[in-house]
């Protein structure tokens, strides 16, 4: 009796062992086997890449943690001129924006905060446009600056330009490249 228990636990032992094994090979490692009559996958990317693929956590992009709906005019307006993959990754770090619209919680205070993105676009297509819902209210934020000085610097020139006379420098996440 016994000597039979005992091997149900070492044969228990040998497959849990065995398991836990194959449980380490990550996905990109069991796509790149090579198998009989079939070939060979030989894949050739970043690390960040392969982490995500393979569901390791990644320092790139955190959840905010505030609540808030963010719809980004950047996608939808704005044309990429360059490769983002040659930028390096996108992360979040402390830094300013230009807040230039805050509105109610409303359907005319989201429009509207479309619209003050919208025309800050037209007159600085070069830098983005946030329009996020911060409860109760509606936002337009623009602009990822790392420091104080260069939001100041262009709400100077927004405020020469007379279009957003209540515009004010933000702390603010922003997205930058490595």
């Amino acid at each position: 009796m016994v000597n039979t228990i005992m091997k149900y636990i070492f044969a228990l032992t040998i497959w849990l062992s065995a398991m836990t094994l194959n449980a380490q090979q990550t996905f990109t490692d069991k796509i790149q086997q090579a198998a009989d009559s079939v070939g060979r996958i030989i894949l050739h990317q970043e690390k960040a890449i392969t982490d995500l693929v393979n569901g390791a956590k990644s320092i790139v992009s955190k959840p905010a943690q505030k609540k808030q709906v963010d719809s980004t005019l950047q996608d939808s307006t704005q044309t990429a001129t360059t490769d983002s993959l040659s930028l390096g990754p996108k992360v979040k770090m402390n830094g300013y924006r230009i807040q230039v619209y805050f509105g109610d919680n409303s359907r005319k205070g989201k429009a509207e905060a479309r619209a003050a993105g919208l025309r800050f676009r037209n007159s600085f297509p070069e830098h983005s446009v946030y329009v996020s819902f911060v409860s109760p209210h509606w936002l337009c934020r623009v602009g990822d600056f790392r420091t104080r000085e260069e939001a100041r610097e262009v709400l100077g020139q927004i405020r020469a330009m007379g279009i957003f006379r209540e515009a004010v420098v933000v702390k603010s996440k922003i997205n930058t490249r490595l």
